[in-house]
C-alpha cells in the first residue's frame, strides 16, 4: 500500500493544475492523477477551428499569465495545449499519467484512489475531471433507423470531412453555434436548436463573462437578489467565425425535429430534410462514475456541496465543473479562484 498523501486531484486539465497550484502554495503534499497521456487536458482534442473566448492575457490560469498568441486576438487549442503544458512545467507539479481512476473508497481516516496502475491513499481528494469525456446525446425516436453518420462534438474535426455533404447540426450553444458556422460555407448545412438562437452582443467575450458570472455569485451570497447570470445574456458568445457566418446570412436556425428517419429528419409538423451526417452538440455531464463509491449523488447527477466542498464528505472537494462548483470555474480565467478556496479548506481541515 502507498504512503499516503495529503492530497489526491484526480484530473490534469486546467482545473487539476489550478488546485496544484494552489496546494503547492498551501505547503500540502499531493499528487495529479491524469488520465491522458500528455499534458493539456480535452483542449487535446477540440475542433481545429477552435478559439477561447477572450484574448490570452483574461484566459490564464493563477500565477501566469498566458502569452498571447502571434497574429491572433483569441487564441487556439493548441495555443492553450502549449500553454498549460508550460504551467505544469513551470510549477513543477507532480503530474502522474496516464491514470485512469476507477474509484474512491472511504478507507478509514483516508481516502482510497483506485486507479488503473496502482492505488493512492490520501487525507482529501479534489476531483477535477471535467466533461468532456460524458457527451450527451438526447434520446430521440428513429435514431437506430438513420444510416448516415452521427457524432458528437468531441469527435469533429473539421469541415473537410463533410465538404459537399448534407450535415445537420444539433445544439443552440456555443459549440453548436462554432460547429455550424466551421460548415456553413463548404456543407449543404442545416442547423437544429430547440429555440432562436440568442447571441450576446458581439462586444462581450469571456472577460464580460466571467466578471457577469462573479457578480451575480456575490449577489447569491450577500441575500441580494439573482441577476441571471451569463444565461440572462444569451447562450452565443460571438466569435468572428460565428458573426461572420451569421451576418452572411449562412446561420438560418431551424426548429427542432421530433424524430430521424432512413432518409434524415422529421419535423413535428411533418416536413422532413434530408440528410448525410448529424453532429449532435447537445453538451455534456460530470464525469463523476469514479465517486460512485462514495454515495453521496443526490438531484440531477450531482454531488450536493458547498461551493467545491461536498456536504456529506467533507474530506472531498469538486472543481471545475461548472458554476455549481465555482462561478465559471468550467473556464481558465475563472477557475483560479474555487481552486484556492478548495485549497485553503483543505489546509484548515488536515490542520
Amino acid at each position: 500500500m502507498s504512503t499516503p498523501v495529503d492530497v489526491v486531484v484526480i484530473g490534469g486539465g486546467q482545473a487539476g493544475l489550478a488546485a496544484g497550484y494552489h496546494l503547492r502554495r498551501a505547503g500540502l503534499d499531493f499528487v495529479i492523477l491524469d488520465a491522458q497521456d500528455a499534458p493539456g487536458g480535452a483542449w487535446q482534442h477540440t475542433w481545429d477551428s477552435l478559439r477561447l473566448f477572450s484574448p490570452a492575457a483574461y484566459s490564464s490560469l493563477p500565477g501566469r499569465l498566458m502569452p498571447p498568441q502571434p497574429g491572433e486576438t483569441y487564441p487556439d487549442a493548441a495555443h492553450v495545449v502549449s500553454y498549460l503544458t508550460e504551467y505544469e512545467q513551470r510549477y513543477d507539479l507532480p503530474v502522474v499519467r496516464p491514470v485512469r481512476v476507477a474509484g474512491v473508497h472511504r478507507d478509514g481516516e483516508l481516502l482510497r484512489v483506485e486507479g488503473d496502475s496502482g492505488t493512492w491513499r490520501a487525507r482529501a481528494v479534489i476531483s477535477a475531471t471535467g466533461t468532456w469525456s460524458r457527451p450527451f446525446i438526447p434520446t430521440i425516436p428513429g435514431r437506430e433507423t438513420f444510416p448516415g453518420r452521427q457524432l458528437h462534438t468531441v469527435e469533429y474535426t473539421n469541415p473537410a470531412d463533410f465538404a459537399g455533404r448534407r450535415v445537420v447540426v444539433v445544439g443552440g450553444g456555443n459549440s453548436g453555434a462554432q460547429i455550424a458556422a466551421d460548415l456553413a460555407h463548404d456543407t449543404d448545412l442545416t442547423w437544429c436548436t430547440l429555440r432562436e438562437p440568442r447571441y450576446l452582443a458581439d462586444d462581450i467575450d469571456g472577460r464580460a463573462l466571467f466578471d457577469h458570472a462573479t457578480a451575480r455569485r456575490r449577489a447569491l451570497d450577500e441575500g441580494r437578489e439573482d441577476t441571471g447570470g451569463v444565461a440572462s445574456l444569451g447562450d452565443i458568445v460571438a466569435v468572428p467565425p460565428v458573426r461572420t457566418a451569421r451576418d452572411a446570412g449562412r446561420l438560418e436556425a431551424r426548429p427542432m425535429f421530433t424524430r430521424l428517419t432512413p432518409a434524415g429528419v422529421e419535423r413535428a409538423d411533418g416536413r422532413t430534410t434530408e440528410a448525410d451526417a448529424i453532429i449532435w452538440c447537445t453538451g455534456f455531464r460530470p464525469a463523476l462514475s469514479h465517486l460512485a463509491p462514495l454515495g453521496l449523488r443526490g438531484p440531477r447527477g450531482r454531488i450536493p456541496t458547498a461551493g467545491t466542498r461536498a456536504i456529506d464528505e467533507p474530506r472531498l472537494h469538486l472543481l471545475g465543473y461548472g458554476d455549481w462548483t465555482g462561478p465559471a470555474s468550467a473556464t481558465l480565467i475563472g477557475v483560479g479562484r474555487p481552486a484556492r478556496e478548495a485549497a485553503r479548506q483543505i489546509a484548515d481541515l488536515l490542520r
